[in-house]
């Protein structure tokens, strides 16, 4: 054998570097799914399905091209399986196949990075780590721009890939509509009769490969978390790809203006669905770019619209990948609030609890694997914060729950953003609000037990009060920061009475749910 090319879960594109100048008289790919990678110790059911799923369907094309693929299922009993982790599973088949080298995309986790070339290195093999061609900006671009740079702002670094790119820009690389950023223009909520009939994404029928998998997790992964039924995500590129249409037509023209909306009964409101697809590579980040361009040069959408989804795409997504690698592998040991191992409360993995928005959010979690942006920041991610959630523990719960999540999308994002574990690396304020904020952009306040204006007494928001106790355990650590001004001048005005009370009921949240509450 020639090359042995090593195809992990989050890699299935059939333009990757790594299938490059293939030989199939002498390569072969190989592939394989390991329990320690796909279900322990917990993982959403949907997010398994999802991974495996797509992994077959790609061995099948594979396979139907012409090429050898040596691919490891997972028994539908563990007992019948290997028991081997990644690294023992490639070493034991390639001792037998004796390849010349193996050869790998860049993977999207450093572990397996380190894993990979450990198990070459004790092989006596070769490891050629081929670039990633699927993202706009290669490692070694980012971390051009970003030398000598004192914080990585994505404004700054979305302007830089704009113009780079030639994407909305004028031939003086001017934006097009005369600025940047139309994010003040995205921030509406709906009103008290609630959101419009909703196109709900384009879903997909499990074909006999899914189903076979769906059995597999049903029996395998029981007591996992999570729900199967209606299992429609996209498992192929032809799908990914007719979800990304669906998205455009559908849902894109009203995406700028209610993508921070949230509202009971939707999970999805007129956000896209497609980041589990372009996670996995089933779809191109070039090709939802070009359609949402061409959907507003052909008068289909609104500038507004299409500028905040190629933000999250060209800006924020490329930014995302590029701080976790120049910054891995000591990132994920960040804590810069000074946490302890307080792990998520139990309702991150039931959903049951009197918060109604924390239930409504998680149901969206349990049944989908998903949730958008502002649900797990400004309410799930806002709340693990502000009770005081150490980051690594909540990067954990989100790479468990969420069908999208791959280490280096998770962690900045959820150890980050959403945590400030990093202290201010990627944001540069953490995000924490009082239940006014989610009572300002969601409907999910209205028949809650609890009232968000209030800070104390049994019925108080959890949320404000916990918000009120965060500000005064960092009152020091943000006393300097000047995105903080304002809700650090509101907390010097409470009285010490008032924060006492503060203090005593947080403290009394915080053991409840510690105990499972």
């Amino acid at each position: 054998m020639g090359n042995l090319i090593i195809v992990l879960g989050d890699q299935l594109e059939e333009r990757s570097a790594a299938l490059a100048g293939l030989d199939p008289e002498r390569d072969a790919v190989w592939m394989a799914e390991v329990d320690r990678e796909t279900g322990a110790p917990w993982c959403h059911k949907r997010r398994i399905v999802l991974f495996l799923a797509a992994m077959r369907h790609f061995r099948d094309r594979l396979r139907r091209r012409g090429i050898t693929v040596h691919y490891t299922e997972l028994a539908p009993d563990p007992a019948d399986d290997r028991g081997a982790t990644f690294g023992e599973l490639l070493a034991a088949d390639a001792r037998r196949l004796r390849p010349e080298r193996l050869v790998v995309v860049e993977p999207g986790d450093w572990r397996v990075a380190e894993d990979l070339r450990t198990t070459a290195a004790a092989l006596g093999l070769e490891l050629a780590v081929r670039p990633d061609r699927h993202f706009y900006a290669s490692r070694a671009d980012f971390d051009a721009w970003a030398a000598g740079r004192r914080a990585l702002t994505l404004e700054h670094f979305y302007r830089w890939m704009r113009k780079r790119e030639g994407v909305l820009v004028n031939e003086a690389g001017e934006p097009v509509g005369g600025q940047w950023n139309f994010d003040h223009e995205n921030r509406e909520t709906f009103g008290p009769e609630g959101p419009p009939p909703i196109p709900r994404p384009r879903g997909f029928r499990p074909d006999g490969v899914t189903r076979g998998v769906i059995a597999l997790v049903d029996r395998r992964f029981a007591h996992h978390p999570g729900r199967l039924a209606g299992f429609d995500l996209p498992v192929t590129p032809r799908q990914a790809r007719s979800a990304l249409d669906d998205f455009v037509t559908q849902r894109l023209p009203r995406f700028g203006p209610y993508q921070d909306a949230m509202a009971a009964g939707e999970p999805f409101l007129y956000h896209a669905r497609l980041s589990s697809s372009l996670n996995l590579k089933l779809l191109d980040p070039r090709t939802c770019v070009e359609k949402a361009v061409a959907a507003y040069e052909a008068g289909e959408a609104p500038l507004a619209s299409v500028e905040g989804f190629v933000r999250q795409i060209l800006g924020w997504r490329e930014l995302i990948r590029g701080i976790y690698w120049r910054f891995m592998p000591g990132y994920i040991e960040h804590n810069a609030l000074g946490c302890t191992d307080r792990d998520v409360p139990e309702c991150f993995w039931s959903g049951e609890t009197e918060m109604n928005c924390v239930r409504e959010a998680m149901r969206h979690v349990l049944d989908h694997g998903y949730a958008h942006h502002i649900e797990r920041l400004m309410v799930l991610g806002l709340f693990a914060m502000q009770l005081g959630v150490h980051p690594r523990r909540f990067h954990d719960w989100h790479m468990a729950m969420y069908v999208d999540a791959v280490d280096w999308v998770s962690l900045p994002n959820a150890l980050g953003m959403s945590q400030f574990g990093d202290g201010g690396i990627v944001g540069t304020k953490p995000y924490a609000a009082s239940g006014a904020y989610v009572s300002r952009m969601s409907d999910y306040c209205a028949g809650c037990r609890y009232d968000p204006k209030r800070a104390t007494g049994e019925d108080a928001c959890p949320i404000t009060t916990l918000y009120w106790d965060f500000l005064d355990r960092h009152r020091e650590r943000f006393a300097g920061n000047r995105r903080m001004a304002f809700q650090m001048k509101n907390l010097s005005r409470k009285p010490e009475r008032e924060l006492a009370a503060i203090r005593e009921r947080a403290d009394r949240l915080r053991a409840a749910f510690d105990g499972g509450a």
